[in-house]
């Protein structure tokens, strides 16, 4: 794939790192821009192939927007993502749901306390990883906003406890996923939530990966846009 952002672009500091979680070290792309002022950031959540070059492109461009961006990798706990991409998906399906959210929620804690942050943490996913932000939102009273991408809603009696508030992206042509918007949003209603859906037409799921077959970059750039000024302005201090 051809990156939107290098690794080497010399307006940001890149580089891998670890942070502790429930499962032990995590491992995580960072992306900051250069400088020494503090920033709001962002968290940055793969889909079920673990954390791959597109993803990292994805994070340093949030980092370009002015965010410290972090994209943690889901199997740290089993190495790290394998080259494969079978391999990859195979080994997502051994992960522990709730240890695997526990060390996203670490992200959370280890961004708020980062000496570059102001301590206002956003978090977006695309696909696997937009069911874990909206799980991440239920388990995290620190995230201030989310965003996930077509991901699998919480269950309804756990929406109370969502503290952010909530920018949901969904493609038009996506049964199985949006099945679940009709209870999630009544349960976001009830519960007091502040959110707002955006449903992108003729597209599909995973519009957003501009290395996947279903990319739609018209829809692509509006989410995107639409999630920096969201969080944009949710996480100013």
């Amino acid at each position: 794939m051809c990156a939107k952002v290098s690794e080497k672009d010399p307006r940001l500091d890149v580089k891998d790192i670890r942070y502790p979680g429930e499962t032990g070290d995590v491992l995580a792309h960072q992306a900051v821009p250069k400088g020494s002022g503090k920033l709001p950031c962002v968290i940055v959540i793969h889909e079920n192939r673990g954390l791959n070059p597109h993803t990292e492109d994805v994070a340093r461009r949030a980092a370009l927007e002015g965010f410290l961006a972090l994209a943690p990798n889901a199997l740290s706990p089993l190495g790290g993502t394998p080259g494969d991409v079978d391999e990859a998906r195979s080994l997502m399906q051994k992960l522990d749901a709730q240890k695997t959210v526990k060390n996203f929620v670490a992200a959370v804690k280890y961004l708020k306390t980062h000496p570059r942050s102001t301590g206002r943490v956003g978090v977006t996913g695309f696909c696997w990883g937009g069911g874990v932000t909206n799980q991440v939102a239920v388990n995290s009273p620190d995230v201030q906003a989310a965003a996930p991408f077509y991901g699998m809603q919480p269950e309804p009696e756990d929406v109370p406890r969502i503290k952010a508030s909530l920018l949901l992206h969904y493609a038009e042509d996506d049964e199985r996923i949006n099945a679940g918007i009709p209870r999630f949003e009544a349960a976001l209603r009830k519960a007091g939530v502040d959110y707002k859906i955006y449903v992108y037409k003729g597209t599909k799921h995973a519009f957003f990966n501009d290395t996947g077959p279903r990319y739609d970059e018209e829809a692509s750039r509006l989410a995107w846009s639409r999630t920096m000024s969201f969080f944009k302005e949710k996480l100013k201090a």
